[in-house]
């Protein structure tokens, strides 16, 4: 008669999951994996037009910037075709607010699992990234395209941006933990997120440059994505479009800021998620 086999024993452990959040965090990698390429398959899921509309928005977009910014408001263009200005400007907003507006409801969108299981909560709002990201990579190629349709080719400065991409989605990351773990306890930030990302938008440099307003700089790089969008024009635009390194490194430090304040409010509030979403 053979002997029983042994079975796996479960330690609960009061406190553990504080001391081991982090190394939790990377092992449940592939849960958050899956997560992004759950939201990824179900983004343009049954929509006529599919990934149609990574591409039909920024068009849109860029043709109204045009004509309102370049043609009847006559901002300056420095000598660049004010579409392709418009364009990566808004190549950068578009990063940040779908990685915001993804991640700033992602804990509600998922209640039925963060109330059923457990696993680091961040997990959550950093799948949703994903979708941010293959938007990216869609509206980039159709700025290849346009580009080059200029005579703008790509250059050296094509090497820095995953640099300012890093900091677009920082950003949003920062924002993002502070309003999910909000909207978790207040519903109405599922209707103030939009507002503000549609503020943001115009108060945003999406549809100008800032080098031509040198008073107005200081007062700009307060917004973070100031200095985002001014670097991602340096790297798509062949350096035509100069940055202002003063700016820049106070839009990291706020970047900064966000982020280790959005962390310390969500990990303080994560406990509470699963008895109140």
């Amino acid at each position: 008669m053979s002997s029983p086999e042994p079975t796996a024993s479960i330690v609960i452990e009061a406190g553990r999951s504080e001391r081991h959040y982090w190394k939790d965090l990377w092992r449940y990698r592939e849960l958050l994996g899956f997560l992004a390429w759950r939201d990824i398959k179900v983004r343009y899921k049954q929509a006529v037009l599919g990934a149609a509309w990574a591409l039909i928005q920024p068009v849109i977009t860029t043709a109204i910037f045009t004509i309102v910014f370049g043609r009847l408001a006559g901002m300056p263009d420095g000598g660049i075709p004010y579409p392709l200005l418009v364009l990566s400007g808004l190549i950068a907003w578009q990063l940040f607010s779908t990685a915001l507006s993804g991640s700033s409801g992602s804990l509600v969108s998922n209640a039925n699992l963060v109330s059923k299981i457990y696993f680091p909560r961040l997990i959550v709002p950093l799948s949703a990234i994903g979708v941010a990201v293959v938007d990216f990579a869609i509206v980039l190629g159709l700025f290849t395209v346009m580009a080059i349709s200029f005579g703008y080719y790509p250059t050296w400065h094509w090497l820095l941006l995953p640099v300012f991409i890093a900091f677009a989605l920082l950003t949003a990351l920062g924002a993002g933990m502070w309003l999910t773990a909000l909207t978790v306890k207040y519903r109405d930030f599922r209707f103030i997120t939009p507002f503000l990302i549609q503020i943001g938008l115009f108060v945003s440099p999406v549809g100008f440059r800032t080098d031509f307003y040198p008073s107005w700089q200081p007062l700009l790089s307060l917004n973070p994505m100031t200095g985002i969008i001014n670097g991602f024009r340096w790297c798509l635009l062949q350096g035509n479009q100069s940055i202002n390194f003063a700016g820049l490194t106070q839009g990291v430090l706020v970047i900064l800021l966000l982020n280790v304040l959005g962390l310390w409010y969500f990990r303080r509030t994560e406990r509470g998620f699963a008895d109140i979403i």
